[in-house]
């Protein structure tokens, strides 16, 4: 049984992201005592499926390894996998959550060896390379998952190769009686910190994700440029393995549109100049990126950025939006119709792959969130006082780049101390 001891001066951050994480660390290492729930099987959110930062080009692993490094260290910092707060009752220092966890199926013994996964024979879409790979019934979600444990996926529970998992396993580490658990426990504030997903590409039917194979999305790009991901960091075409050497970059794929999501999410341009990078990165020379825009969003610091990306000879800009994609037949190359609005002339340009830039979408159910909340009309939470002592952060609160994001999450980190501080001195 998970055990949690927490009271009403206790902080529960939920969601382990990047901004959770941080907000979690950062309270902690004040001396608050603070419960992290995570969704997934360990922490670091969608940075872990980064290849590479923008602008630095630096690899998202150093400040992860940091970060879990300090998790580990904690002694104030409890971290809660697989679960999800299903319930929230109270005021502001006074809060019971309810807190439902997930089996696991695999107990604190694993040394990570990977026995397991070498003894089963299932395999699954790998939710870590956006399913453009396949994983074991018994897995590793990725090589640096925190915590260092292997998963048993719960479709092989019953089954000969989840005995096999279990035989296999030296350290006696699989449990395959687990069953779900629900905890409920004191706090005083809560930081929501569930971070966002991409949107879904299948509702922009004129681009055709849901029917063409080489039309993909930037958050599947980024996997696909990984060394560490499905290709092997090569540029391939879904339909027939190729490398794709002429790539088109389509910004704001159901951003900025009353039909679909109205915000600009951010970080798209600055997401897009970067993978041009990952095709020169692959292919040289022979890599060429061409990048359909209304505008280039690359304020402040990334103006650098944008400038070497546009002197680079391989990369090309078309300011337009895009007004549908339809399909070679005899190639399946995308080919891409719209007007170029800065000489308004209409084109019909063929490529290997195209990459859609879709936007932030919060990960904000109002619905079926444990409190009244107030969200705008992008679906963030807004900083309201109504909101007692729940306190949005990262990506929950708008749509931020990873520095920015951080930057407000040790923000609603200090909100939540400020009040439990008061609680403390309440009681005191």
């Amino acid at each position: 049984m998970t055990e949690v001891i927490a009271t009403n001066q206790t902080i529960l951050v939920v969601g382990g992201g990047i901004s959770g994480l941080t907000a979690a660390l950062e309270a902690a290492e004040t001396g608050k005592q603070v419960v992290l729930v995570e969704k997934r099987p360990y922490v670091g959110g969608r940075v872990t499926q980064l290849y590479k930062y923008f602008p630095k080009l630096c690899f998202p692993t150093c400040g992860l390894e940091i970060n879990q490094r300090r998790a580990k260290m904690n002694p104030n910092l409890k971290v809660i996998t697989m679960a999800e707060v299903t319930d929230l009752q109270g005021e502001a220092g006074d809060y019971t959550a309810t807190v439902k966890i997930s089996p696991r199926y695999i107990n604190d013994n694993c040394t990570a060896c990977g026995d397991c996964t070498d003894a089963v024979e299932s395999e699954f879409d790998d939710e870590h390379n956006y399913g453009m790979g396949k994983r074991k019934g018994a897995y590793l979600p990725y090589r640096m998952a925190y915590p260092q444990q292997y998963v048993i996926d719960p479709q092989i529970i019953g089954t000969d190769d989840a005995e096999k998992a279990k035989a296999a396993c030296k350290v006696n580490a699989i449990d395959l009686e687990m069953q779900e658990e629900t905890v409920s426990f004191k706090v005083g504030a809560v930081v929501w910190a569930t971070g966002w997903q991409p949107y879904d590409a299948n509702k922009i039917q004129p681009y055709g994700y849901d029917r063409f194979d080489n039309v993909i999305t930037n958050v599947e790009f980024e996997r696909m440029a990984d060394i560490n991901g499905p290709t092997g960091g090569k540029i391939l075409r879904p339909s027939d393995g190729s490398e794709a050497k002429n790539i088109a970059f389509i910004q704001c794929a159901g951003s900025r549109d009353h039909n679909h999501l109205l915000h600009c999410s951010r970080i798209c341009c600055m997401a897009t100049l970067k993978q041009t990078h990952y095709v020169q990165e692959a292919l040289g020379d022979d890599g060429k990126s061409t990048i359909y825009y209304i505008d280039i969003r690359s304020i402040d610091r990334f103006e650098e950025f944008y400038a070497k990306v546009k002197a680079n000879p391989n990369v090309s800009f078309v300011k337009s939006k895009v007004a549908s994609i339809v399909e070679n037949g005899e190639s399946s190359n995308p080919i891409l119709h719209g007007v170029d609005t800065e000489g308004y002339n209409r084109y019909a340009n063929e490529h290997d792959l195209v990459v859609l830039a879709v936007g932030m979408q919060p990960s904000v159910d109002k619905d079926a969130f444990p409190v009244d909340i107030q969200i705008n009309q992008e679906g963030f939470i807004e900083p309201a006082p109504e909101n007692g002592g729940v306190f949005a952060a990262g990506c929950s609160s708008d749509a931020l780049d990873v520095n920015r994001a951080v930057q407000q999450a040790t923000g609603a980190a200090l909100r939540a101390i400020q009040v439990v501080n008061r609680v403390a001195g309440t009681e005191g």
